[in-house]
């Protein structure tokens, strides 16, 4: 299974750092090539040379180092590898990568940490909120365990045993090589609302939170999808992996996406204003004394859902839709699939007290021209990963039939 593999091992502060040298001759022992990276804090427990001298590779400390930039590049040590870990993963290193503080590297490549820290650190809510977002972020974890620790207390925190992390980072190249249906398709996602300009200080926009938008997109792209996501304003951070396009007003989002196809598959989650006002204000519109209110006139914005389903040669594989609606709605989600010419639509109830807005739930009703498919209530990331397994079932080749 490792055989042939290339190990990026991330050696961290802690003593547990010791238990790193077994991992790498484990490792060895199974055919794999191991690089390792030395933290400051790391090299407080194990020595460059012992890594080296079991590694059989260079250690890298300095990674900005004006000999390693040439020779390697602190960007290729993770390119090059099929797996990065971090073991043992500290509480520091932790909350960096959860917090995108990515000040050395930045990896396209599945990540497994191996926590190692006191037991009190570990339940230490701040802590807890950052592994939960690594863990919603894609990285892997194996531990920690539960048992002595070194700083003389029990309970979790110890890093787990090195022929756990060896299964553990099997279990995750296993996973990445069969969870890749995607590998070689290109996506755009719509995401967010519009923000149409009434003046240099007033708009008009849809409700919309862009959440279920950008957990498409990272769901597509952790399918092995080269994914462009068009967003509307929102306060999200962009999903790592994926090409972001930041816009406001609906014709500035065709304008993006026209520029982004040809591609496989367009899912247009974005909620678009369907109106602009006609005649955009360059000055802010001022009260009148007399207290008479102002007249808006309002022009249709472009569809860019139909738009994207009628590109003709440009024309995505797959178009998909959403239909958010507070009546009728599968009938309303229907009649759109027909007029708008995509090729499944994503209907949900937006009513009042459905918390979808800016929530993080979601109750989806595929509809296809073979019919409804509901899906059961769940968060916004796991009805996203649900859509991207469904959009990869449609790309696989079909099974070939029995010999009669």
């Amino acid at each position: 299974m490792l055989d042939g593999k290339r190990i990026l091992l991330i050696i961290a502060g802690g003593i547990a750092a010791y238990r790193s040298l077994d991992l790498i001759r484990r490792l060895r022992e199974r055919g794999a090539t191991v690089r390792c990276i030395l933290t400051k804090g790391g090299a407080q427990f194990v020595t460059p040379l012992s890594a080296a001298a079991l590694s059989e590779e260079k250690v890298y400390q300095d990674i900005f180092s004006l000999t390693d930039e040439a020779e390697m590049g602190h960007i290729r040590l993770s390119r090059e590898a099929d797996i990065v870990v971090v073991a043992p993963a500290s509480a520091d290193l932790i909350a960096k990568m959860a917090n995108g503080h990515a000040d050395d590297l930045a990896p396209d490549k599945p990540i497994l940490i191996a926590p190692t820290m006191n037991v009190h650190m570990w339940e230490h809510a701040a802590v807890q909120r950052n592994a939960a977002q690594l863990e919603a972020d894609g990285v892997f974890r194996v531990g920690p365990g539960s048992g002595d620790l070194a700083c003389g207390e029990t309970g979790s925190g110890r890093m787990s045993e090195p022929l756990e992390i060896v299964a553990a980072i099997e279990t995750v190249l296993g996973m990445s090589a069969k969870a890749q249906p995607l590998a070689g398709r290109t996506a755009i996602v719509t995401s967010g609302p519009t923000w149409e300009a009434i003046d240099p200080v007033r708009f008009i926009a849809n409700r919309s939170s862009g959440k279920q938008g950008y957990a498409v997109a990272s769901a597509l792209q952790k399918l092995g999808a080269s994914v462009g996501l068009v967003s509307g304003p929102t306060g999200l951070a962009p999903p790592a992996g994926v090409k972001q396009v930041n816009i406001e007003s609906a014709r500035d989002m065709l304008a993006a996406c026209m520029d982004h196809l040809p591609v496989d598959i367009a899912v247009c989650a974005a909620a678009v204003a369907d109106w602009r006002v006609a005649s955009e204000s360059g000055q802010k519109i001022k009260k009148d004394e007399s207290g008479a209110m102002p007249t808006l006139s309002f022009a249709e914005n472009p569809d860019i859902l139909k738009s994207i389903a009628n590109a003709g040669p440009s024309r995505p594989a797959l178009v998909v839709g959403f239909a958010a609606e507070t009546e009728n709605l599968i009938a309303h989600a229907q009649a759109k699939l027909a007029r708008k010419g995509c090729d499944w639509i994503l209907a949900n109830d937006v009513s009042a007290g459905t918390g979808v807005f800016g929530g993080d739930a979601n109750t989806l009703h595929l509809i296809t021209a073979n019919g409804v498919e509901t899906w059961p209530t769940m968060n916004k990331t796991a009805a996203a990963e649900q859509l991207a397994n469904r959009i990869a079932e449609n790309f696989s080749p079909p099974k070939a039939e029995a010999a009669e």
